[in-house]
């Protein structure tokens, strides 16, 4: 069992790059084209989006208010504008959407308007969605995080 042992970790000092494959090194990584906001990706450590096969996975996308802005719906449409472009990006559209996960600070205040945004860019057959209340959202004064999951047609 010992030499197995050894033979594995020698392996692994051998093999460096293997130990490093994965769908994300064969995939593509988006990274937003906004530099500022490039900059807080990389020290953060997270991509825009990844594209693995025929999957393409968004990073959550936080929508929140404006200074003196109480319209719900004006931060939840520019939040759906961001994740279609970044969809774009990818190659792939709202149709190409298999599953949502919303993250909401408030749902029962949040829910109405964010179902009617949604319904104007995500048409039937529709994907899965899961809504979730959560405590907090960073950065602080984000609402709502909606994260996104597509795959590419055949």
């Amino acid at each position: 069992m010992r030499k197995v042992m050894v033979a594995a970790m020698v392996l692994a000092v051998m093999l460096p790059g293997a130990a490093l494959a994965g769908a994300r090194q064969d995939g593509t990584v988006l990274m937003p084209e906004n530099p500022q906001m490039g900059k807080v990706f990389e020290e953060w450590g997270f991509a825009e989006a990844v594209v693995s096969g025929d999957t393409v996975y968004l990073s959550g996308v936080v929508a929140g208010l404006r200074p003196g802005e109480t319209d719900l719906e004006a931060a939840f449409t520019r939040a759906f504008d961001y994740i279609g472009k970044t969809l774009a990006r990818a190659g792939v559209g709202w149709g190409d959407v298999v599953d949502i996960t919303t993250y909401h600070t408030d749902l029962k205040a949040q829910l109405d308007p964010i179902v009617a945004v949604k319904h104007r860019y995500v048409k039937a057959p529709f994907p899965a969605w899961t809504a979730i209340q959560v405590v907090r959202l960073v950065p602080d004064g984000g609402l709502v995080e909606i994260k996104v999951t597509a795959r590419k047609a055949k």
